[in-house]
């Protein structure tokens, strides 16, 4: 028996979830999603991701600025969902909406719950160089990321991982995964167990306070920050009082210095053990360019300290 589905997500991530789920025997009642933003001075509007994505497909898409109105807790109710899947849709989901009698809530979340619950799983991961995480589907309750969960799926973490990267590999894992538990669902075969309270950790999101580099910390640290910055909020530092953002960077063993400092002509920085080699970064204002186009273009010599 095909189920009666609503999905509310917002970001590229959700879009192959979405998919998936349109291309089976379900049915996708509606679309929930942020409501659009201004662009170029208020002069373009530009749609979610899942927004456009659903305007390709024809399904009606509604972007409410809260739940707060009760009209569209009361649309739901009436056009009477039997899961509704929510995927980084960017909105907490009021307790009087997970209340709906007969439609079940349920969250895919980019972590191996209870670990790494919050806005920023996989950036969080990355930064604590995990060597694994996963897709977590789990029913959603009013405390946050905490709901019992149905199912996971484990992927693991290379050193030189990036968010990009494993935000693509999680959101293609998710959008099997939830095959797998809408099918549970609909047979009456699913079991939802507890999560371990003790096990809990939180990725908090990403302040932009974080995102500048610290020469002082080893060097696979540094990697680490930049691999999981490398696609959102950049991680940063400045080069003659210009902030510049590095894109990629690599460790290199064995090799030291007063951290911070210039040790060659490859771009390489001391960390406090070991140091980073800049293969591609970007000036502010300016397009992503090689460490070597930089430094033919921009005034710096061996022994310059960035700190």
């Amino acid at each position: 028996m095909a189920l009666k589905i609503i999905f509310m997500g917002t970001p590229n991530f959700a879009v192959p979830i979405l998919k998936s789920l349109y291309e089976s025997k379900h049915k996708i009642l509606e679309v929930y999603t942020q409501p659009p933003t201004k662009k170029n001075r208020g002069l373009k509007i530009q749609n979610s991701p899942i927004h456009e994505f659903s305007k390709k497909l024809n399904i009606p898409v509604r972007h409410p600025i809260s739940f707060k109105n009760n009209d569209e807790i009361e649309h739901i109710k009436k056009i009477n969902p039997d899961i509704v899947i929510v995927v980084a849709y960017g909105k907490i989901l009021p307790e009087v909406l997970l209340k709906i009698d007969k439609t079940l809530f349920i969250n895919i979340h980019a972590s191996l719950l209870p670990k790494w619950r919050g806005a920023a799983p996989i950036q969080r991961s990355i930064m604590n160089m995990d060597y694994e995480s996963g897709i977590s589907i789990m029913k959603i309750i009013h405390k946050l990321d905490s709901g019992p969960v149905l199912l996971q799926s484990k992927i693991k973490i290379g050193q030189d991982t990036t968010y990009e990267e494993l935000s693509k590999k999680m959101s293609n894992l998710g959008s099997k995964l939830i095959l797998d538990a809408v099918k549970l669902i609909e047979e009456k075969k699913a079991v939802f167990l507890e999560q371990n309270e003790s096990e809990a950790s939180y990725a908090n999101k990403i302040e932009k306070t974080e995102c500048k580099i610290n020469w002082n910390k080893n060097a696979n640290e540094v990697i680490a920050k930049i691999n999981a910055l490398n696609s959102n909020l950049g991680s940063w530092f400045e080069i003659n009082g210009n902030r510049v953002k590095i894109i990629q960077a690599k460790e290199i063993k064995n090799k030291k210095g007063k951290p911070g400092t210039l040790l060659d002509e490859n771009f390489t920085i001391a960390c406090l053990n070991n140091a980073v080699q800049i293969l591609k970064l970007k000036k502010e204002g300016k397009q992503e360019t090689t460490a070597e186009e930089f430094m033919r273009g921009t005034k710096i010599k061996i022994g310059q300290s960035f700190v």
